[in-house]
């Protein structure tokens, strides 16, 4: 039977679903506005990365250029700046790997289309939706532009927050010298702040993001008003004189005389609103559209998890429509079923994050400290949501957590 599925956006959902589809001969097409040329003068796209259960995937469409061990990490260290400042180290089972989408989502494109797929670079217009329904077999809506986006109501049972909770202000920067070995610092300036610091692959090499997550109200807020492009020197020196006052582990490793955006475009400030949409919507005749990535759940960028569970969405949603011979309400809500645990685990616990640490919260914290067992598993979770939300979505569980973990700690034989 033939079936033909239309992709409307062109992120890292919309493309892995594309490559699945063409890896098992179902016929997808991508609709975008921008062609893969276009990507390498814009501007900074986000700072992402994935970790080893997206790799893994990658690997399985074949998408894996950037596989050299070099261009990976392998855990991440954490910072706190408190009076007497806490810091401690959690591994990866496998490593991580960042790559700019503004190389990355071209290869993807350019891939998707060498192996017989296809892609249209246009817009898409409200008045387009109906045509398109008519089309195809399945609309599938992972970018909320031109009218798409609106289809899909807010849940307000798992939408918290009406405005951002941190001002943001990202950019890829030369003049940071690298760790080794190579990893994610997750640096926190309590009341201020939090800064994910990770190493990206990008046009000249590696470069450092800056993940600034600045507190509204806080010391750091202005960071993501202060305009680069009216005055470059002023921009840097207080973006200097801030890390060395709440980020001063990122700060020791810059080179003053160096240190700048990689390029003039690398930088991107503003605020996330996180948000989750109901994901399906039927048209008269019993064809629908279901939402992916963004279009479903809009995290913010501190916990690293929003392109990860877009390429997890995207895998649940391939294998089910190679399976499948009906695209109705009931096929969207068996993708609904299977996803769901893990994508609003994401959602949850980033937002959790976001809001200053309770007593339990920041007990686990400082336990990770002289924990090693411990700061392990919660970064091993980076890959799995739905374990870390298990850990710590009521006091109880985070009390049970450190309690296991503890007597397990206590019970390894000490070294002498």
């Amino acid at each position: 039977m033939k079936r033909e599925i239309g992709i409307i956006g062109a992120g890292v959902g919309g493309l892995h679903l594309a490559l699945y589809l063409n890896k098992h001969g179902v016929d997808a097409t991508v609709i975008t506005d921008r062609e893969p040329h276009a990507y390498r003068d814009a501007q900074l796209i986000n700072t992402v990365a994935h970790h080893h259960v997206t790799l893994a995937r990658e690997a399985y469409l074949g998408i894996d250029q950037w596989s050299k061990p070099e261009l990976s990490y392998t855990h991440h260290n954490h910072f706190f700046n408190f009076p007497e400042p806490l810091e401690f180290r959690g591994d990866f089972s496998k490593p991580s790997r960042a790559v700019d989408y503004r190389l990355y989502l071209p290869v993807l494109m350019d891939e998707f289309m060498r192996r017989g797929g296809n892609i249209e670079f246009r817009r898409i217009e409200e008045d387009d939706i109906a045509g398109l329904v008519d089309r195809f077999d399945l609309l599938v809506v992972s970018t909320g532009k031109g009218g798409f986006g609106q289809l899909f109501p807010f849940r307000p049972d798992l939408t918290p927050f009406a405005q951002p909770q941190r001002r943001l202000c990202v950019g890829l920067y030369k003049g940071v010298k690298n760790a080794e070995p190579m990893n994610v610092t997750l640096s926190v300036s309590p009341g201020h702040g939090e800064m994910i610091v990770i190493p990206t692959v990008t046009f000249d090499g590696i470069a450092t993001a800056l993940l600034m997550e600045n507190v509204p109200g806080g010391d750091l807020e202005e960071l993501a008003t202060l305009n680069y492009a009216q005055d470059r020197t002023r921009f840097l020196q207080t973006l200097l004189a801030k890390l060395e006052k709440h980020h001063p582990t990122t700060y020791d490793r810059i080179d003053p005389a160096r240190f700048d955006l990689a390029q003039p475009q690398d930088l991107l400030q503003g605020g996330v609103v996180p948000t989750v949409r109901s994901t399906t919507v039927e048209f008269p005749g019993g064809k629908c559209a279901i939402a992916l990535g963004d279009v479903h759940s809009v995290v913010d960028p501190m916990m690293g998890q929003g392109a990860n569970m877009a390429s997890y969405a995207a895998f649940v949603l391939g294998e089910e429509i190679v399976s499948s011979d009906v695209f109705d309400v009931r096929f969207c809500e068996k993708v609904d079923l299977k996803r769901q645990d893990r994508v609003l685990a994401a959602s949850r616990w980033t937002n959790m994050m976001l809001a200053p640490p309770s007593p339990e919260m920041g007990e686990l914290l400082g336990t990770m400290g002289h924990n090693k067992a411990l700061a392990d598993e919660f970064t091993e979770n980076f890959n799995y949501p739905e374990k870390q939300w298990d850990r710590i979505s009521t006091p109880q569980r985070i009390r049970a957590w450190i309690d296991r973990t503890s007597a397990d700690h206590a019970a390894q034989p000490q070294a002498a």
